[in-house]
């Protein structure tokens, strides 16, 4: 694991803290540990959420290191080289993890950085937080979640004035339109995410799963082509959660009117 990233397990919770001063900028060797972070997060039947985070106050991620990028001749279908497991910063197309991921955004979230945080399932921001996507006056696309993912969290004559203009958004106008979940105190960022993951991993935890795997595959299709989906016996993790257990479990615990004990299976 490079010294770039660090990992913390907290019960069923991973933290991963990106932490490459000055500005957490993401070069291919961060990325593959970022990539490595989030796949033990995927295969650890142990772990059930993720959060990931960066060291400091003030920059949550710099985004694409550009000196590095540029020192290794990597612009240009920079795709084409490997940066690890999920591609750039190990979340942006890690499309089997079916686990939540949390950002707790600490500090400017640019580029690459904002691109990281776009991937993740919620996220929580300080109230100093500012969101920007600057690449147009560098030539270059945000083709890491940017043009992906951006237009479906923001309405789209936003997300064109984010990509175009380059402007900063500040961390309230993205709640206000539902990017970001929360906008706390920055003493107080750390101790939510841990608040919402403790939450989500006391859920029945291949629920859970089947729960992000449904909305990922249904994103892009109708009401009624997503309800032949879910019907079609073809959502593995939806049809382990449906005959589970758990799931038994947790109606039973409900008719019985105590807590339910859920196993993980």
């Amino acid at each position: 694991m490079s010294e770039a990233v660090k990992k913390v397990r907290r019960g069923h919770v991973l933290e991963i803290t990106l932490d490459r001063p000055k500005v957490n900028a993401i070069d291919i060797e961060t990325s593959r540990a970022l990539g490595h972070a989030f796949c033990e997060l995927r295969d650890d039947p142990d772990l059930r959420v993720g959060i990931v985070t960066a060291a400091g106050e003030k920059i949550f991620s710099a985004g694409w290191d550009l000196k590095a990028a540029a020192a290794q001749n990597l612009v240009g279908k920079w795709w084409k080289h490997d940066y690890g497991p999920g591609s750039f910063a190990g979340l942006t197309e890690l499309w089997d993890l079916n686990k939540p991921v949390i950002a707790a955004v600490n500090g400017l979230c640019i580029g690459g950085g904002w691109e990281l945080a776009l991937a993740c399932d919620l996220v929580i921001a300080a109230e100093h937080v500012e969101f920007s996507l600057p690449e147009l006056p560098l030539g270059i696309v945000p083709d890491s979640g940017g043009v992906q993912r951006l237009p479906k969290r923001l309405p789209h004559n936003i997300a064109m004035e984010i990509l175009l203009l380059g402007r900063r958004m500040p961390a309230q106008e993205a709640a206000h339109y539902g990017f970001v979940n929360k906008v706390v105190p920055k003493e107080k960022l750390m101790e939510a995410a841990r608040e919402w993951a403790d939450l989500i991993a006391t859920g029945a935890p291949i629920t859970v799963q089947a729960l992000k795997e449904c909305v990922r595959e249904m994103e892009d299709k109708s009401i009624r082509a997503s309800f032949d989906l879910i019907r079609s016996g073809t959502m593995k993790t939806y049809e382990a959660a449906d005959e589970s257990a758990d799931a038994k479990e947790g109606v039973k615990a409900f008719a019985e009117k105590r807590k339910a004990d859920f196993k993980g299976g």
